[in-house]
């Protein structure tokens, strides 16, 4: 943990968010602050961006990750699946597996990146049960929990909410409530899915509204604290805004910016 700042020394920390297998820059990105603070999407399944980085490509080639990029994109998910189901069935070996196997490698690379102190909590497409395997006596990983930085309470609320995309760590609307309730009243609120506000849910390069917490947003109207601050909306309409005498802030997507976002006080 960082040290409580005493006199006139100010605490810094740096947060990332939806690295998806940046692990060059997340290796700098916790220089010259007191803590690195991660709220999730290590892994990098498939880059929209770039059709050709990521375990899908990796296994199936990059035509055929253009191909479920359009499907997702235009929100035939039905279709998606189909045209996945098709892939995974030439493959040969268990799906979860190889997945499983891919995953490993990034996790390898990613947790190795993270500095001194470093706390994290889970996005949407990470495997939780991997994390205890790879996360160093630097990290801590917090779900539903508080810890102290500089005197401030900082809450983490890992996970996103269940949508037709079927991501690993996607939870019940309930179950995701109950561990913003769990959290309480912080001064920073760190969760890898936004409050569900249509400007900073809806994804201007995918094209689609991504799920936001209607929790998340109850929680910041009554709690009022100093940040919000949570990724998952890689290219959202508004970046920043103020719910109350909240500032919400997005602080992803680090795999496309390579650059954290700084909080000093």
């Amino acid at each position: 943990m960082a040290p409580t700042p005493t006199g006139n020394r100010r605490t810094r920390v740096h947060v990332v968010s939806d690295v998806h297998g940046n692990a060059r820059d997340l290796a700098k990105a916790g220089e010259g602050a007191d803590a690195l603070i991660c709220l999730g999407d290590l892994v990098l399944f498939l880059d929209y961006a770039d059709h050709s980085r990521g375990i899908f490509p990796d296994l199936f080639g990059a035509q055929n990750a253009d191909r479920i990029v359009e499907l997702r994109t235009e929100r035939r998910f039905e279709e998606a699946r189909e045209f996945g189901a098709r892939l995974w069935a030439g493959i040969g070996s268990d799906r979860g597996a190889v997945i499983e196997k891919a995953v490993r490698r990034q996790y390898a690379e990613m947790f190795a990146a993270f500095p001194t102190p470093t706390y994290a909590t889970y996005g949407n497409v990470d495997m939780p049960p991997l994390w205890p395997e790879y996360a160093g006596p630097g990290t801590t990983v917090l779900d539903g929990e508080r810890v102290e930085i500089g005197g401030w309470t900082f809450g983490f609320v890992g996970g996103g909410l269940r949508t037709p995309m079927r991501t690993p760590y996607e939870i019940s609307d309930e179950e995701y409530a109950a561990k913003v309730e769990a959290v309480g009243e912080v001064d920073v609120l760190c969760t890898h899915i936004p409050p569900e506000v249509p400007e900073l849910v809806y994804d201007t390069v995918a094209r689609r509204f991504e799920r936001g917490s209607r929790a998340l947003l109850e929680a910041i109207r009554r709690t009022r604290p100093r940040y919000s601050l949570f990724g998952h909306v890689h290219q959202p309409l508004a970046r920043r805004m103020r719910i109350g005498a909240t500032e919400c802030v997005n602080v992803g997507h680090f795999a496309g910016s390579g650059k954290p976002w700084a909080l000093e006080w």
